[in-house]
């Protein structure tokens, strides 16, 4: 197990840019100016609607659980995936998308050469040790020409980011707390995932790692 301290996110080279993918890239430490409030804005959703272990059509449950804010929420059952304006959890709408997420997608999408992304769902998926996402690809949005934004916050994961099809070959990188993942385009339909998620603790989210997935579903 290891403890980052309240430093161990400082020297981040905030501001790099590593591409990807034509249409994808890593922003390092994007997001470290407004972590606190990130993290702050995401209880506040959490007290709302409750993060949960989703079912696939499979019948598999997820490692990862999760929740949503925004116009519309991802969800899983048996029946399939599908975006919902209401929480089924709690049969209320989803809570509004927090200004501070909102800023911070659009700034992320524009700083990889996506303009003026407005993003109408927020996957925020928790992970805590062994936890994995497997590869899939992000198609149930009818808008597939937004990019997705994803912002890393608390604890390191690796990152899987592979092809057109889920036996690509994939690449894998550490993604750490205030990093922002940006892939559209030629892009925007590749699988990707996360490595089980090492045990450890951060300052800011304890033994967790929080994900937020920005989407533009409709056109």
């Amino acid at each position: 197990m290891f403890t980052l301290d309240l430093f161990s996110d400082l020297p981040r080279s905030t501001g790099n840019r590593q591409q990807l993918g034509p249409g994808a890239w890593l922003l390092e430490g994007f997001a470290l100016a407004t972590a606190r409030e990130l993290v702050a804005a995401v209880e506040d959703v959490h007290q709302a609607s409750p993060p949960r272990h989703l079912v696939t059509p499979g019948g598999f449950t997820m490692s990862v659980a999760m929740t949503n804010c925004g116009r519309l929420g991802w969800t899983s059952d048996l029946r399939g995936y599908q975006y919902t304006p209401v929480d089924p959890l709690i049969q209320r709408p989803w809570p509004t998308l927090p200004p501070v997420f909102l800023s911070l997608a659009a700034r992320a999408a524009e700083a990889a050469g996506y303009t003026a992304f407005s993003p109408d769902a927020c996957l925020i998926n928790t992970y805590t040790a062994g936890t994995r996402l497997s590869l899939h690809q992000d198609k149930d949005e009818q808008d597939l020409s937004a990019p997705i934004v994803s912002v890393s916050l608390g604890l390191p994961a690796v990152f899987l980011f592979g092809g057109a099809r889920r036996t690509d070959p994939v690449q894998r990188y550490e993604v750490r707390h205030g990093d922002v993942v940006v892939w559209g385009g030629e892009d925007r339909l590749r699988f990707h995932g996360v490595s089980p998620l090492k045990q450890g603790e951060h300052p800011l989210t304890g033994a967790r790692r929080l994900n937020l997935t920005f989407r533009k579903v409709n056109l």
